[in-house]
């Protein structure tokens, strides 16, 4: 299996999230140490993405990934639309 797409796609999708943004925040404290930033950081991003590995070679067992994609498709974009809808208030 190629795995390019799956770096790609979860490297694009925390590029400015607020995870990314609260981790730049944590960095930019002066007395904070920025190796423990990342290490901590890092940590959490993989423990996760074990966690969504996990939860989700359960759920193909019960539910065809055809339907879990289409799920995941339809919960991505009502975000997005709460999200545009939010910049309006």
């Amino acid at each position: 299996m190629n795995l390019w797409p799956i770096f790609v796609t979860v490297f694009f999708a925390e590029l400015g999230d607020k995870t990314q943004l609260a981790t730049l925040l944590f960095a930019a404290d002066k007395s904070t140490n920025k190796v423990g930033v990342f290490a901590a950081s890092a940590g959490a991003l993989v423990l996760s993405s074990l966690i969504a590995v996990l939860v989700g070679s359960q759920l193909s067992a019960y539910i065809p990934p055809r339907a879990l994609k289409l799920v995941a498709g339809v919960g991505f974009i009502g975000i997005g639309i709460w999200m545009l809808i939010d910049l309006r208030a």
